[in-house]
């Protein structure tokens, strides 16, 4: 990226990891006209402290400093925007994106903020920045920006530098918007969704390819909406094909023809991954949060794309919608698991500002955390208890199921009733380890063995095997029998001391 003569402008965010790359920033870079020679683009994670990166930003003496403020980063930047005005107070900060984006739920941040851009900003954000530098500070502090059409966007894609191109994750997106309206997720409040000129994404992707980008992830909300248009674009990518491109795609679930079938079956082994959010299976609750899906041709598809092609299928569901019950939950989590996506990511179901999911707030008692992510606690139908155990259930499925580690032994982990059994499996493994995090993968093997070979329906030779190549594919050095046989001592050795206790008293 060109650098910047004098850094009047600092656009900055904190990602959630180093990998990741702030899209929206770059847009807003692109779009600055003549304001770009004294911009600069400065990113941060959220591993970094908020002090650190209050130090680097006022290093560079900015008038003004705008912020992108997501879910997973409003509480650092929150922090970080604290330090600034104290430290200095004359230092414009200009907040943006979906955590500040909606009137009047706004966070805590927003009332030490100068001024709040909400809404797609390649428009105003340049405007109120011309009118900061001019010394006419706007008096509105909250200013509700006007799109620009698509055709008038400067593209952001030559501001992804060489490292970015080389190290991070390449975010490109076709259209904009979306059609559908389900009620927990912001894209329900577009009217639409837009696509970007064919012709003039390809050859911004052609000009990323030839630079090296080989991790593209699409951000539109519907890639297969439009087939016609999806059918180019992956055979744009088909034509360019090698060992090392990879292509993420969020796809609508029952809406796969057979043209766009067919292309799909032409790429190699794990090049596709498509994210399907499934979400729920329960045709009451899709009704009440507005979600048009058919069920059935969702589960064909979803078989389809397992059978038939080498696509990695990442699925999601959400835990906590409104008059989602327990029983509903592991109903839907049954029937994905019997599709077997590649992945099922278990999401608790959050609350974003501005959704229109938050009208059912009262009738349903969704009750959630004050803090970020703002993960719900408890509803009318689901207690406090419940949501805990559901919480840990997910967070052993990401080490157990989703990591791969595991792929001989899930399948007697969870037998006919997967639902019933993994919860199982997670109750007793948070009684045993006390937490859901700092498991080495050594005791979680020790664990997982401890647990099933405890089943009665488990046979143990069966069992062995399975773990032992598991085991093998793990890489770690001491070897499974090592590992039991030192369990099995420590506890012959605890036994024998617990009845020596008992003899001396």
């Amino acid at each position: 990226m060109k650098q910047a003569q004098s850094n009047e402008i600092i656009l900055t965010t904190l990602n959630a990891r180093y990998m990741h790359t702030a899209f929206g920033l770059r847009y807003l870079y692109a779009n600055l006209d003549e304001l770009q020679s004294s911009a600069i683009i400065e990113e941060f994670t959220i591993q970094q402290r908020p002090i650190d990166i209050a130090e680097k930003l006022l290093q560079q003496q900015p008038k003004i400093i705008g912020f992108g403020v997501y879910i997973w980063n409003v509480e650092a930047i929150s922090k970080t925007v604290e330090l600034i005005k104290q430290v200095s107070p004359e230092t414009v900060i200009v907040l943006g994106g979906p955590e500040v984006s909606h009137l009047p739920d706004m966070p805590a941040i927003v009332d030490i903020a100068d001024y709040v851009v909400m809404g797609a900003a390649e428009k105003s954000f340049p405007e109120l920045c011309r009118l900061i530098l001019s010394a006419e500070k706007p008096l509105v502090k909250q200013i509700q920006s006007d799109e620009l059409p698509l055709d008038q966007l400067q593209l952001p894609y030559q501001y992804y530098t060489d490292d970015d191109i080389k190290n991070r994750l390449i975010y490109v997106e076709a259209s904009r918007g979306c059609p559908y309206k389900c009620e927990f997720c912001l894209s329900s409040l577009d009217k639409t969704s837009k696509p970007f000129e064919l012709g003039r994404f390809l050859e911004e992707m052609d000009i990323l390819y030839k630079r090296g980008a080989r991790n593209f992830k699409f951000i539109d909300r519907t890639f297969n909406l439009k087939v016609s248009s999806s059918i180019a674009i992956l055979e744009f990518f088909l034509q360019r094909m090698s060992d090392d491109l990879y292509l993420h795609f969020e796809v609508v679930p029952d809406k796969l023809p057979e043209k766009l079938k067919a292309v799909i079956k032409k790429f190699p082994h794990h090049s596709l991954q498509f994210e399907i959010g499934v979400q729920t299976f329960d045709e009451d609750i899709q009704v009440l949060i507005s979600r048009k899906q058919d069920n059935a041709k969702t589960r064909d598809n979803l078989r389809w794309l397992r059978q038939e092609t080498e696509a990695y299928i990442h699925a999601d569901l959400i835990f906590g919608l409104p008059s989602d019950t327990l029983e509903n939950f592991a109903q839907s989590f049954d029937q994905l698991v019997a599709l077997e996506p590649h992945e099922i990511q278990l999401g608790i179901l959050k609350r974003l500002r501005g959704v229109p999911l938050n009208r059912h707030n009262e009738e349903y008692q969704l009750r959630y955390n004050p803090e970020a992510p703002y993960n719900i606690l408890c509803t009318r139908h689901i207690d406090f208890e419940t949501m805990q155990r559901v919480n840990r259930f997910a967070r052993y499925w990401d080490m157990i199921a989703n990591s791969g580690r595991f792929k001989n032994t899930l399948p007697l982990i969870l037998g006919g009733a997967p639902f019933e059994r993994f919860m199982q499996l997670s109750d007793e493994l948070y009684q045993t380890a006390g937490s859901t995090w700092r498991i080495s993968l050594q005791r979680l093997f020790v664990l997982i063995f401890d647990n099933l070979r405890s089943r009665s329906d488990v046979d143990a030779s069966i069992l062995s095997e399975a773990m032992q190549r598991d085991y093998d594919r793990s890489g770690e050095k001491a070897t499974f029998t090592s590992l039991i046989d030192k369990k099995n001592k420590v506890t012959r050795i605890g036994v024998a001391n617990k009845r020596q206790k008992k003899v001396l008293q």
